[in-house]
């Protein structure tokens, strides 16, 4: 069973903020990088943001970057992604995944939670 739990997605208008959330159920969530990602109907996944496991170092894929914000609150055993400025093409289903910028594609994932952004 996948210890991570998404959620916080919903519909918005373009411009629209939300706030996305993951929480991993078990042990040693402050030694592990963390990283949102998403996937678009009939693409693959894509890299959203990675935050090390102490928070202190952060990193954005450049369509995200100045918009969304990844952060985490290690006493919670969570990470968050807040989105503001969306826009139509960040629609798609956002994931959590162990694992920093080069090192999440092997992870498991979550269900993932629904973002649709309209005009």
């Amino acid at each position: 069973e996948v210890p991570l739990a998404e959620s916080g997605g919903g519909s918005v208008q373009s411009g629209g903020s939300l706030r996305l959330s993951c929480v991993r159920r078990g042990f040693n969530f402050d030694s592990l990088f963390m990283t949102w990602v998403r996937q678009a109907p009939g693409k693959g996944p894509e890299w959203v943001a990675s935050i090390s496991s102490g928070g202190s170092n952060t990193r954005y894929a450049e369509s995200v970057e100045g918009r969304f914000t990844i952060s985490r609150d290690n006493r919670k055993n969570t990470v968050y992604l807040d989105l503001k400025s969306l826009k139509v093409e960040d629609s798609g289903v956002y994931y959590c995944a162990e694992g920093g910028y080069n090192t999440w594609a092997g992870s498991p994932r979550g269900q993932g939670t629904q973002v649709t952004v309209s005009s």
